[in-house]
């Protein structure tokens, strides 16, 4: 037996003991997972035992290395520990914007220093962060941003407002893009910089979508005061004043690389139990098929476009493991995960009709079929608009010439 056999092995093992039945129902919805953070509360039992289970071995960021946190696994061992939870339809044990998307930034940009202060947090559950990018007037053009960031020796000092931050009524720290020249180029005056969501001076206001529901929120920055710490060591600012761009781009990577590698057609609904959930709404013909051939067709090829984008995401990711990183690629998958997601509750709401789209005397139901449709709209904006990944698309991965 070869040595990723054995992990294998080992793996299937250690998941049949300590990953309860209730937390093998699927990564499904933002509702049903753990997101960890100082007001978090457990929603069960098993999601608890399954949780500590998960970070005593070192499985809620399993490639990190084992001093911040992880496992310390390698890329073809971390994709055996993915397939044989996917097999047994585990949730994660811990989602969170720390996990994908600042820890990957901050292995790569931060010091030790932040890295010890930051990533075990991330990984035990203890701080859930949110993501301070988009502002009115800066969504698609971020580097226009005008978040204004001042050095006043032992501290910044930020004043602004960010817009569209997912959960940042509910989270504990935020990583933000602000501008620390505005004399220097659009992309050349930015700095990346963490800071406490209680600190004094910060507001956040949810924003209610058309659905009555939203993650998003906006946030305002009136004379907040960020400390340095440590003199020298600059422990609010990741990688270099004025060059937080590069560490943005390196962030919207894994972002982009996470939006794209989600499975758009899976869930409680997903390719496997459409044809299930038509024929009980529909019902079927003598021949046991679906009693609608239009729709048929359309369930047959959202499976296929399923396995398709799936085969790609698991072809690139063996490419990333190999060295060569998914770069713009990422802008691709995130596309296409975008355009799946939306047809795939666009299908869910022909499926069930009329009765999808029921309104309640209270509105649109949470969680409803209806405000999934309404919600995965929001795919062809957020993490970069449909527009933008498309010209990333063209420039940097096809080389196509610029119109």
């Amino acid at each position: 037996m070869s040595d990723l056999e054995q992990f294998r092995a080992e793996t299937r093992a250690w998941l049949a003991e300590n990953c309860p039945e209730e937390m093998r129902d699927g990564d499904i919805t933002a509702e049903n997972q753990c997101w960890g953070g100082r007001q978090w509360e457990f929603q069960s039992d098993a999601q608890k035992r399954w949780f500590e289970a998960a970070l005593a071995k070192g499985y809620t960021v399993p490639t990190w290395p084992k001093e911040y946190g992880g496992a310390g696994l390698t890329a073809d061992e971390a994709k055996v520990l993915t397939e044989e939870r996917d097999r047994i339809n585990a949730r994660k044990p811990l989602s969170n914007f720390g996990i994908s998307m600042l820890g990957p930034a901050l292995l790569a940009y931060g010091t030790h220093e932040q890295k010890m202060q930051h990533l075990g947090g991330i990984a035990r559950g203890e701080i859930r962060w949110c993501q301070g990018y988009s502002e009115p007037g800066a969504g698609s053009d971020l580097a226009s941003l005008k978040t204004k960031c001042e050095d006043k020796g032992d501290h910044w000092l930020i004043n602004g407002q960010k817009i569209w931050t997912s959960n940042a009524d509910i989270s504990d720290w935020i990583f933000c893009l602000v501008r620390t020249d505005f004399d220097a180029p659009k992309h050349k005056g930015i700095t990346f910089i963490l800071l406490d969501m209680a600190s004094e001076g910060i507001s956040v206001k949810p924003i209610i979508l058309i659905s009555g529901h939203s993650p998003f929120c906006e946030t305002f920055f009136d004379d907040v005061k960020v400390p340095k710490a440590y003199g020298d060591d600059n422990l609010s600012v990741v990688g270099e004043v004025n060059r937080g761009w590069d560490v943005a781009k390196n962030l919207l990577v894994h972002e982009r690389g996470m939006l794209g590698t989600m499975s758009p057609l899976r869930g409680a609904t997903g390719p496997e139990n459409l044809g299930g959930y038509a024929a009980g709404e529909i019902g079927v013909d003598a021949t046991g098929r679906l009693d609608d051939p239009a729709l048929r067709q359309k369930i047959a090829q959202a499976e296929i476009d399923d396995w398709a984008y799936n085969l790609t995401v698991e072809r690139m990711n063996d490419e990333a493991n190999a060295g060569n990183g998914l770069g713009a690629k990422s802008s691709m998958l995130k596309y296409t995960a975008s355009e799946l997601t939306k047809k795939g509750s666009q299908l869910r709401m022909d499926i069930g009709g009329t009765k999808a789209a029921t309104i309640g005397p209270d509105g649109i139901e949470y969680g409803s079929l209806a405000n999934t449709w309404l919600y995965n709209r929001a795919y062809s904006i957020l993490g970069g608009t449909t527009e933008v990944q498309l010209n990333i698309i063209s420039k940097r991965v096809l080389d196509l010439p610029s119109a």
